[in-house]
């Protein structure tokens, strides 16, 4: 078919409209991106040549409540690799792996990944600043050596279990290091350049630094020296007791700060992956559940006298037993007490005493004294693991559960849930949240940026009450259960606790038992609660022989450290029949070994350290103990020696 010249030129036409309309289209486009997108652009572009080499920020430190550093960071550089920028991956394996202690083979194929930035790991994060060098040195081509920083911990297994510890890449994983990790951690920074698609360093672009923001230093609550105190009477009582644990709290009650707390077996949360996961993974003070014994009458007794159901003069009758709903619930001592006030109830820990006031309070207002003092809900202290307890429901609390839980029994608990309740018994009644954050301070200059205030959660008893109940458990150490945590010069109030562990099928173990002793000081005015419990001791499995006198042994050293001081009225201590009357500790410090043998056969000398003379000694002179008790001795260098009145860090007994 033939085309005329006008369909030619009608053609041409129309395609040179559409290439105008195309190539205005096009110019269009072009210009929107230049003039409105170009940012836009841009910043994709900047994000593709972009690297950035993280700078990690400094961990905040953690110090005690004096400024004693239990936490901080050391320089631990890591070794980065930039794969698009080594020019010789083999000679560089070779090389690298000499350093590092690694096979070639396995630096070959990190360093040889389809990526911007690798990390050489393991061997290659946070090492010593000797192989540090030693990679720099090498000048490789594609091989950053950053500066990096790991956690150290001075003072080893010290305060463990509180402070926690943190990953490879100083994540908090436990304690307060986990607690807290987003303000400890603080915020990274980077070093930005350009670099092409092939990872080379594109020239003469600028670098860009933005710099880290530390995080911020945590002080605790926690005292280093009565951390000291208690760590060392936990570990004695372990050794000489061959217990399964034991666990350790102490307390200001008036404002809810812990002053202390641990637990053995213990560990270094600078090499926690070397111990057995159920050591460095509970914080038993919070996390172990048991029956409380007798240091659960503390409740009833506040319940009972908040209520008007009981006086502490009325006369009571304890035939060694009690029968509820036809079962018959013993007390410990077989025969019972006979006839006795309820003043003599509490001394003596009887256990028919208590069922009778579970009876007059009724289980709705016991149960409702139980949940006001915490039990059965987590306390919220400010650690990871805290278990909440089990109480009977009102609903099953028929009379024999109601006997039972009355004296400590069918219920289970954690140490801090008691070392709170009881602190809010005899501190005029108010429930303060037990927390051990007091104060975060700026890394720099120091200040103080915000203050943790102690929080009163709730009114339990009338300060009235709460009088009352000091005065029954002062009692209690003068002439009942816990004759044993008596201080001579110091008003001491507390409970003795014995409970029988629960078997795993049903009913209870034979022989074995958690004793423990919850103690307070001075108790006209209490400074400082501390609760023991030891877990399943060789021997004696009584709280009142056990327990007692290591707390005995921690508020003593305590108190004076406090310079608390001693009471001119205190309730004459009573002697069993049979029982020897307390001694009182000499003044061994400054002596030689030879005085040592010649002068004194009245105690036994437990002598550690080296050297020829006396430096420090536990308990301190003055106190008064059984005759035949276990004196610490340290001994040091010879010359002048006097008593540390305030002992930063008391020696450990290893």
């Amino acid at each position: 078919m033939r085309v005329s010249n006008v369909t030619v030129r009608r053609r041409l036409v129309w395609i040179l409209i559409g290439g105008l309309l195309l190539y205005t289209t096009l110019l269009a486009r072009l210009g929107y991106l230049q003039l409105y997108q170009s940012q836009w652009l841009l910043g994709k572009a900047e994000d593709l040549w972009s690297r950035d080499i993280p700078i990690e920020p400094k961990r905040g430190r953690i110090y005690d409540r004096h400024g004693r550093l239990l936490a901080q960071n050391v320089s631990a550089p890591s070794v980065l690799a930039v794969p698009a920028q080594i020019r010789d991956p083999a000679e560089t394996a070779r090389k690298l792996a000499a350093v590092l202690g690694m096979s070639e083979e396995k630096v070959y194929r990190m360093i040889t990944k389809r990526q911007l930035m690798v990390r050489i790991q393991p061997e290659g994060r946070k090492i010593t600043q000797e192989k540090a060098e030693a990679v720099r040195a090498l000048r490789l081509p594609g091989i950053i050596v950053a500066e990096d920083s790991r956690r150290y911990y001075p003072r080893g297994a010290f305060a463990a279990h509180v402070l926690g510890f943190v990953g490879i890449d100083n994540q908090g994983l436990s304690g307060v290091e986990k607690v807290y990790d987003e303000r400890l951690r603080g915020v990274p920074g980077y070093i930005s350049f350009y670099a092409d698609a092939k990872g080379g360093i594109i020239p003469n672009e600028r670098q860009r630094y933005t710099p880290a923001k530390d995080g911020l230093d945590l002080v605790l609550t926690i005292d280093a020296t009565i951390q000291a105190i208690l760590e060392r009477e936990l570990e004695h009582a372990m050794l000489t007791y061959r217990a399964e644990n034991v666990i350790g709290v102490a307390m200001d009650p008036k404002t809810g700060e812990i002053l202390a707390m641990a637990s053995m077996p213990e560990f270094d949360p600078g090499r926690f992956a070397q111990y057995p996961v159920e050591v460095y993974n509970r914080n038993l003070p919070i996390w172990r559940q048991y029956e409380p014994g007798s240091t659960f009458k503390i409740i009833t007794l506040a319940a009972a006298l908040e209520e008007g159901v009981v006086r502490l003069d009325e006369g009571f009758h304890d035939p060694g037993y009690a029968m509820v709903a036809g079962v018959r619930l013993r007390c410990w001592r077989r025969g019972g007490h006979g006839h006795q006030t309820f003043w003599e109830v509490v001394q003596n820990s009887c256990n028919p005493g208590f069922v009778e006031l579970g009876e007059r309070l009724g289980k709705e207002r016991l149960y409702r004294y139980i949940r006001a003092f915490g039990f059965g809900e987590r306390t919220g202290i400010d650690l990871v693991g805290e278990q909440r307890g089990q109480l009977f429901s009102l609903e099953r609390m028929g009379p024999v559960e109601l006997a039972t839980t009355a004296f400590g029994q069918g219920v289970s608990v954690t140490p801090i849930q008691q070392v709170a309740a009881v602190s809010a018994a005899i501190n005029g009644g108010k429930w303060m949240r037990p927390h051990v954050a007091k104060a975060w301070r700026d890394p720099e200059t120091g200040r103080v940026v915000e203050e943790v205030k102690p929080e009163a959660v709730r009114q339990v008893i009338s300060p009235e009450t709460s009088k009352k109940v000091r005065e029954a458990l002062e009692r209690v150490v003068a002439f009942g259960t816990g004759r044993n945590a008596y201080i001579d010069g110091y008003r001491v109030g507390g409970k003795t606790g014995t409970a029988q562990k629960p078997a795993p099928g049903g009913g209870y173990l034979q022989n074995e038992h958690i004793v423990s002793f919850i103690g307070f000081a001075p108790a006209d005015d209490p400074q400082i609660v501390v609760y023991v419990a030891v877990d399943n001791p060789q021997g004696i499995q009584f709280g009142g022989v056990v327990a007692a006198p290591i707390v005995r042994n921690i508020l003593d050293e305590a108190l004076r450290y406090l310079e608390v001081p001693p009471r001119k009225e205190q309730l004459e201590r009573t002697y069993l029949y049979g029982e020897e009357k307390w001694v009182t500790v000499p003044n061994f410090v400054g002596q030689t070994v030879d005085e040592l043998r010649r002068s004194y056969d009245t105690f036994q000398l437990d002598v550690e350290g080296s050297g020829t003379t006396v430096l420090y000694q536990s308990p301190r002179p003055g106190v008064k103990v059984k005759p035949g008790a276990v004196i610490r001795l340290y001994l040091g260098p010879g010359g002048s020696a006097s008593q540390p009145k305030t002992d930063d860090n008391p020696p450990a007994v290893h």
